[in-house]
C-alpha cells in the first residue's frame, strides 16, 4: 500500500447499496433500480455533485490526514 488516502460517497438503504458517487466523472451510479429516481433527481442539480467532489478533494482529505 502506498499510504495515499481518498474519500468516497456511497449510500445504502436498508443494509443494501443504493447510490455511489464517482468524483472523477462527477456522476452517480444507481446500485438498484429503485435508486434510479434519486440518481435522476440529483443529476438535475449539477451543483450538488460539484459540492460532493469539492468536499472529497478538500475537507475530507484534511480530516483523513489527522
Amino acid at each position: 500500500q502506498d499510504g495515499s488516502k481518498r474519500g468516497h460517497y456511497q449510500y445504502a438503504y436498508d443494509g443494501r447499496d443504493f447510490l455511489s458517487f464517482d468524483k472523477e466523472t462527477v456522476t452517480w451510479t444507481a446500485a438498484v433500480p429503485k435508486a434510479q429516481i434519486t440518481k435522476e433527481k440529483w443529476e438535475k442539480e449539477p451543483a450538488f455533485a460539484q459540492r460532493r467532489k469539492a468536499y472529497l478533494e478538500g475537507e475530507c482529505l484534511k480530516e483523513l490526514q489527522k
